[in-house]
């Protein structure tokens, strides 16, 4: 089969690999659309420390299951599936106490071993999630980042009409906006230099938007302030910004070297919380479910596809900041 293969980092090629073949309790599954996610480039440039090389990423995918492991009932051949890429070992402290997404020996489909962005990938059974009859398999890739967001609503206190600052209008800041939005916000304002990406988050439901957040008028500053970007100057002036008694949210990635200052005397007198959010646990099928229910409007959020040897193409779409949710289509 053809796959994209990151050999070492900043190596990668399309090659040719050996077709997989299901273990028990595996399926294999056909990619059809395979979305590109930040750490898509950090694996590729070496960034990303859990991944072993060489490697195969991609994590965010949808596809039909075409063969099946010993064992495997209720999954017929021909099926259309997201994927949740979560590999927990089941047997840690964190994955006995139900923190599965903390797990000691972490791993995911397409960042620890070999994943999407291929004619074929192998699959456990069990992380494989029936897609709507509504949701194409397109659109069933933004299933993945949801799961993340939801995550990240599950840590927050999603108080009716709290007022929410977004740093970032990527494809996690849209989606955290439109969920905060259906959770009920009485205003949503949302903070990033691009302001094509702005001009989207009007559209999806944000009441304020602009290139800083000086130019946004909240006496007192907001309830939730979550931060989608990692970026330190983001991170470090969105701390400013929340309210007495608010919850500041860790959501995007930062370089883990990466060292942000805040005022140790502002959380203590103003009581801020501040929570991180990591990965996916126990949210993919409820994200699989708000996508059936419209509450994402993928459409809008989907802007370029790329057959699987356009793979370069494809990422220096998403590095230059062009569009939205990029995504390979493996059988193209």
């Amino acid at each position: 089969m053809r796959a994209v293969v990151v050999e070492k980092p900043g190596t990668h090629t399309l090659t040719t690999v050996a077709d997989p073949t299901p273990g028990p309790g595996e399926v294999v599954v056909a990619p059809a659309a395979v979305g590109i996610c930040g750490t898509d480039v950090h694996i590729v440039e070496g960034e990303f420390a859990p991944t072993p090389y060489p490697i195969i990423p991609g994590h965010e995918f949808t596809g039909e299951v075409v063969a099946l492991g010993e064992g495997v009932a209720g999954l017929p051949t021909g099926t259309q599936v997201a994927v949740d890429p979560s590999l927990f070992c089941g047997a840690c402290h964190f994955c006995a106490i139900g923190r599965g997404n903390l797990c000691e020996r972490w791993g995911a489909i397409g960042d620890t071993v070999d994943g999407a962005m291929a004619e074929y990938v192998t699959v456990p059974a069990a992380n494989c999630h029936r897609l709507p009859e509504n949701v194409d398999t397109v659109q069933g890739t933004l299933i993945e980042p949801l799961s993340c967001a939801v995550r990240g609503f599950d840590v927050l206190p999603r108080r009716l009409g709290d007022h929410y600052l977004i740093y970032g209008a990527g494809t996690m800041g849209l989606l955290m906006l439109q969920l905060a939005r259906a959770a009920g916000a009485a205003s949503l304002s949302v903070v990033d230099v691009n302001e094509d990406r702005l001009a989207v988050a009007a559209r999806l439901g944000a009441d304020a938007t602009a290139t800083g957040a000086d130019a946004l008028e909240r006496p007192g500053g907001w309830e939730t302030v979550i931060d989608c970007t990692g970026a330190v100057p983001a991170i470090e002036d969105g701390l400013t910004r929340v309210r007495r008694g608010g919850t500041f949210q860790q959501f995007g990635v930062a370089p883990s070297a990466a060292k942000a200052s805040f005022s140790p005397f502002q959380v203590y007198n103003d009581e801020i919380t501040i929570v991180g959010s990591m990965a996916v646990l126990h949210s993919f099928g409820r994200a699989v479910d708000l996508m059936a229910k419209g509450v994402i409007d993928a459409d809008m959020m989907l802007t370029h596809r790329f057959a699987l040897t356009d793979f370069t193409t494809a990422l220096d779409t998403f590095r230059a900041g062009t569009g939205r949710k990029i995504q390979i289509l493996p059988g193209a």
